[in-house]
């Protein structure tokens, strides 16, 4: 009682979860299945065979009864489905009076069929009774070649082509075993080969963004051509087999290997698994097992593993349970019909007893009920009392109807070519060759509409219907379509999966599982693979500095122009502003008026030097180098004017050259002074010519001499590598600065290194002349001056280096400005100290 509280409790909560059918895909969409709890898996290992034959005349009304009372046949409620259809095929065409006219068709069961298949057979054909021939079951008529059909199991159809030349129409799915038509000349099949599944269920798995999918497969020889066509067609859409589980079909081999399997499933974070094989084999006890090992996983296979199993949960989740892809094949609206109006006087069918086996009926009861009526578990027939009963068939079920019309047709040519020769049409037929030819060459157009083409069905391409299917515990099952396949359209527009399900709810489809063996790689990240393992497992690292990539599972991220830069997710590449070292930048406007500052207090220091020319402080250590050193430092100040704005060729190109040739003329400067002090004290002897000789010398050619060597080093840089302008996009994040590359930067250490030689022979001259006794000895000043131009020069190295962008111009003209500024303080501010403020001390010692 607990347990059946339970189930009403659970169908309570599916009443209110059960998709409704209003897609736009071909009626009917959408079946619940129910199988009597009774009823056991034994009737799922059997199969069905019928003879069919013509007879002139009308049939009695009770034939079908009395045959199977006489037989003492019970239909097996699997085989239900098959009876059904043949009872209504040969009802429809005996109604048709242009096919078969003035003759019945009539079916027999072929003995043992649709019962113990396997043993039956296996007995009736054993060596010991080899002699035994059944080709038609009703006694006292001679054997003829009348055409049996057999399904839905090949091995049985299998050993009847071994013992018996009779034609043979297998109505199961397509098999191989059965297709060569060398050793079985007589034996045809109305399936179509699945020529495309593999395909299509790898676009399923593209669809749905599976790409980490398990495989269990017989393992016989289609399942290796399965393996082999799948893994192509997942390799050419980058899915990848997570594992790959080959059954055996020997019971012994699989049973100690069983563990195994169990184990790979159960471990494997692959969620999707691909089930391809016959039922009734070892793979189909795995897939049981699965099951009760609570293995919640996708099952993509065929129709045929529409199969219930012993669920024992109750859970509707939407994309766990078994998707499977079956021939595409329009509703039979007359067997609807003929099922609703049967006369079971004159058909030996319990319909309640079809309705409680394993049937599938229309859960889209009512064009206008948007909910499902109550339900519980325990009440099944009153609910189905309540309901209009609309089966539908199955795809052997299908098959087997297009099975009875291929053989009427050939029935009809053959007596209509016995018409021709003048024979009287008995619909009897006695040459198998002849019978067999015919009827694999039948094209015909089935009472659906329907193309159906006998000739080379191994090389057709058919469409596919989806269905997804739950097992529900006591044998309910529901069973959804879901989209189609079209093998002939183009390849973004085969699959269709529907977007219109919904919810009674309202709600629209859950969150479709993944199946991925590693997560996606978001926006912003790019793959690298993982070493020894499968192409779709992969780590996620993010896109290099200036490396975008934006779209999810990038192999390589994708550089963003130089003009451009990637946001912080690093998904898409910005402009970048254009930047530099301009006049209304803070710093740029400090360092301007640094330098203007310093070129005015540099000339008016040399007015003052002029007003007071021809003052001893003045006169002191030469007074033209003076004016000299002033006007270099005036254009020394100016120099940065040429680094701040906006970089041009012609400003790239002075900036090196000035800055190198005034700096040069200063240091020479300093340097011509300083060996003016030592040669005015050091040169007494012979005389004051030969001193003031060396003093003019020393003016005359020295400078001049060293600015030609700088000039001489600034055109060699010039002509080999001349600086130029350059854009900086690594200094500063979205942003382009425009810079003054230096060419050669072994040309621009050359020059600073020249000057750092004069001013290193500047200080040490200057040092020497330091102690000499002279009231205007400047020497101490030089010295110290050297000393601040060298500390300046040094300390820019390192920080010039260590720098970038507009920095590292800040640092150069602070340098200039700073230098210049020590040459000017140290040797200047002094003697303006004097003629400014002490001119007392500006005379001459006697």
């Amino acid at each position: 009682m607990k347990k059946l509280c339970a189930f009403t409790v659970a169908f309570l909560f599916l009443k209110f979860s059960v998709i409704l059918c209003r897609t736009q895909l071909t009626e009917p969409n959408c079946f619940w299945r129910i199988k009597n709890s009774e009823d056991n898996d034994g009737d799922l290992q059997n199969d069905c065979g019928f003879i069919l034959y013509t007879f002139k005349g009308r049939i009695e009304e009770n034939f079908y009864n009395e045959l199977l009372n006489f037989i003492n046949f019970r239909i097996p409620a699997r085989k239900y489905e098959f009876f059904l259809v043949m009872f209504f095929a040969i009802d429809e065409i005996n109604k048709n009076p242009y096919l078969l006219s003035n003759m019945s068709l009539l079916f027999s069961i072929i003995f043992g069929m649709c019962e113990d298949t396997l043993g039956i057979v296996d007995e009736a054909y054993s060596q010991s009774n080899k002699g035994l021939a059944f080709t038609n079951f009703i006694c006292g008529i001679e054997p003829t070649c009348d055409v049996q059909l057999t399904g839905p199991f090949w091995t049985t159809s299998l050993k009847l082509a071994i013992y018996s030349k009779a034609p043979k129409l297998f109505f199961g799915p397509f098999n191989p075993n059965l297709n060569d038509h060398v050793q079985f000349p007589y034996v045809h099949q109305v399936a179509s080969k699945d020529m495309c599944l593999s395909h299509g269920m790898a676009s399923l798995m593209l669809h749905f963004k599976w790409t980490w999918i398990g495989l269990a497969i017989s393992d016989d020889d289609q399942g290796t051509q399965f393996l082999s066509d799948l893994k192509e067609e997942m390799q050419r859409h980058g899915i990848c087999l997570a594992f790959v589980n080959m059954i055996p079909e020997n019971m012994q081999i699989y049973m100690t290997r069983a563990k195994i399997y169990d184990k790979q499933i159960m471990t494997s974070s692959a969620k999707v698994v691909v089930i391809y094989g016959k039922i009734n084999s070892t793979l189909e006890v795995s897939f049981r097992r699965w099951g009760n090992l609570g293995a919640r996983r996708i099952w993509i296979t065929t129709s045929q593993w529409d199969v219930i199993t012993n669920v024992k949960d109750f859970n509707l989740d939407f994309f766990h349970g078994t998707v499977t892809f079956a021939h595409h094949h329009s509703d039979i609206a007359e067997f609807r019909n003929f099922m609703q109006t049967i006369n079971t006087s004159k058909y030996p069918v319990n319909i309640s007893q079809s309705m409680l086996g394993w049937n599938n009926f229309n859960c889209s009861i009512s064009k206008n009920n948007s909910k499902m009526d109550y339900f519980t578990f325990n009440n099944p027939l009153e609910w189905l009392a309540r309901h209009k009963f609309d089966m539908a068939l199955s795809e052997e079920g299908y098959n087997l109807y297009n099975a009875v019309y291929a053989v009427a047709h050939t029935y009809h040519e053959l007596i209509l070519q016995q018409v021709e020769k003048m024979e009287e049409p008995k619909g009897v037929f006695l040459d198998c060759q002849r019978v067999s030819s015919l009827l694999k060459t039948r094209v015909f157009t089935n009472p659906v509409g329907e193309l159906v083409n006998m000739n080379h069905r191994e090389n057709q391409c058919i469409e596919y219907d989806i269905f997804i299917i739950w097992n529900f515990p006591q044998g309910l099952g529901l069973k959804v379509k879901i989209g189609s396949y079209f093998p002939y359209f183009t390849q973004n527009q085969q699959l269709h999966i529907s977007e219109d399900l919904e919810w009674a709810t309202g709600g629209t489809l859950p969150q479709v599982p993944s199946s991925m063996c590693s997560m996606t790689c978001t926006a912003g990240f790019r793959k690298i693979h993982q070493k020894e393992t499968a192409d779709c497992c992969f780590d996620c690292v993010q896109c290099p500095e200036n490396e975008v990539s934006n779209d999810t599972d990038m192999e390589q991220c994708v550089r963003c122009p130089d003009d451009s830069y990637t946001n912080l997710e690093q998904t898409q590449c910005l402009q970048r502003t254009v930047s530099f070292l301009a006049y209304e930048d803070p710093l740029g406007m400090v360092l301007g008026c640094m330098a203007l500052s310093f070129s005015a207090i540099t000339i008016l220091v040399l007015v003052t030097f002029v007003k007071y020319k021809d003052t001893p402080i003045v006169k002191a250590n030469n007074r033209i180098l003076s004016y000299i050193l002033l006007i270099s430092l005036v254009f020394c100040f100016l120099c940065p004017f040429l680094f701040i704005g906006h970089p041009n060729q012609a400003t790239c190109i002075l900036q090196q050259t000035t800055f190198g040739v005034f700096f040069t003329v200063a240091i020479s400067t300093v340097l011509a002074k300083t060996i003016t002090v030592v040669t005015a004290f050091k040169l007494t002897t012979p005389g004051r010519k030969i001193r003031k000789r060396m003093i003019k010398v020393a003016t005359n050619f020295l400078l001049p001499i060293c600015t030609l060597i700088q000039f001489v080093l600034c055109g060699i840089w010039l002509v080999t590598s001349p600086p130029f302008i350059d854009r900086d996009i690594q200094s500063e994040h979205g942003k382009v600065i425009i810079i003054c590359n230096k060419g050669s930067i072994i040309a621009f250490y050359f020059v600073l290194g020249y000057l750092g030689s004069l001013a290193l022979g500047s200080f040490t001259v200057a040092f020497l002349a330091r102690n000499l006794p002279d009231r205007f000895n400047e020497a101490k000043f030089l010295t110290f001056s050297m000393l601040v131009f060298y500390s300046v020069w040094i300390t820019f190295l390192p920080v010039y280096h260590s720098t970038r962008g507009k920095v590292m111009i800040v640092v150069e003209v602070f340098s200039i400005l700073a230098s210049s500024a020590g040459l000017l303080g140290c040797i200047f501010v002094p003697k303006c100290y004097v003629l400014l403020v002490r001119p007392d001390l500006n005379f001459l010692q006697k």
